[in-house]
């Protein structure tokens, strides 16, 4: 009798790579339990430092900051979330031109029914990406969302009750870069300068399910990216000394390019601007223009919110490209209009 020993059963490793790994590593939770540690024990010179009067700026300018746009990009999470979830990928196709050079200002059209401000449209954005939309169309729908939209424009007219004109040259001048650099990203653009984060699978989950589960994913994320760009925004602001802006309106060139970057610095909201650049009275109409212009389109939160997005090799490239083109344009349509 011959004895046929069956060949050895192949071993299943699949539970071992899921196993967790063995010995302690170090969690978010860990960091938070540390940093509380951190604040009890020195809590002393803390409250010493804050009490000065550069940090307590610090503390104001930071604050209003968040408080200002955290309700924008609750807003933005909630409507990229809806449009992940319960949104089919055919209706973008549907909805815009096949041609993406007609899909670009349709799309830049498309943003003045976002009643939210910048922080609303970097997510937005970001999932009609992920859903399929040309990225040149989807980039034209980020930066016309947050100078556009009737809350804006009201907003705007209301700052400046003299010069109705403002409300047309924000118009015109923000749907005017929207579309350029859209056009110039179609034209110029690659794909491996765009690389939007990964999102979570929700698959086998309910629809309920998958939408709070993207909601609580971009929050954690971008609300990351909001907080880091709002403490720059209060550092810049809480050093920079106000005497600079009185010399620069002096000069018509030095105030549009001073007040574009002090757009960038300050990183106000879009639907506050407006009264801030209204206050600037020492500085000409197609200045305080630059400022509304600029401001929704590229800041210091929304950098960073744009790297976290898209990218870090994105954001290098279409940050200064928008920089340039928004103080151009602004200059133009001061011109014509102002």
């Amino acid at each position: 009798m011959t004895i046929v020993k069956a060949p050895p059963a192949p071993i299943d490793r699949r539970h071992e790579e899921d196993a967790p790994q063995q010995g302690w590593q170090f969690t978010s939770s860990h960091g938070l339990v540390l940093l509380l540690l951190l604040l009890v024990v020195g809590q002393g010179p803390i409250r010493r430092a804050l009490s000065a009067p550069v940090m307590q700026s610090w503390m104001t300018v930071f604050l209003a900051v968040v408080v200002q746009a955290l309700p924008f990009l609750v807003l933005g999470v909630l409507l990229s979330a809806a449009l992940a979830v319960f949104v089919p990928p055919s209706f973008f196709a549907r909805a815009l031109p096949k041609r993406p050079g007609l899909a670009v200002p349709v799309a830049g059209v498309a943003g003045a029914v976002l009643p939210g401000c910048e922080c609303a449209s970097v997510p937005v954005a970001g999932a009609l990406v992920r859903r399929g939309v040309a990225p040149s169309a989807a980039l034209a729908f980020l930066l016309s969302a947050p100078a556009i939209n009737p809350i804006v424009l009201t907003a705007t007219a209301v700052a400046f009750p003299r010069n109705p004109e403002m409300v047309l040259g924000r118009f015109v001048a923000s749907l005017l870069v929207a579309c350029a650099m859209g056009w110039l990203w179609q034209r110029l653009g690659r794909t491996d300068w765009l690389r939007p984060r990964a999102r979570a699978s929700y698959e086998g989950q309910s629809k309920g399910a998958a939408f709070w589960g993207s909601v609580r994913h971009d929050v954690m994320h971008a609300g990351g990216f909001l907080v880091v760009g709002a403490m720059a925004a209060a550092t810049l602001k809480a050093v920079a000394p106000a005497s600079w802006l009185r010399t620069a309106a002096d000069n018509p060139a030095v105030a549009i390019l001073a007040l574009s970057v002090l757009a960038v610095l300050l990183s106000i909201c879009s639907e506050a601007d407006a009264f801030v650049a209204a206050s600037l009275s020492q500085f000409s109409l197609t200045a305080r223009l630059a400022f509304l212009v600029v401001g929704p389109m590229i800041d210091l939160k929304l950098f960073a919110m744009q790297a976290g997005t898209f990218g870090h090799s994105f954001a290098l490239r279409f940050a200064p490209a928008t920089f340039v083109l928004a103080i151009l344009v602004s200059v133009v349509v001061g011109a014509v209009l102002l």
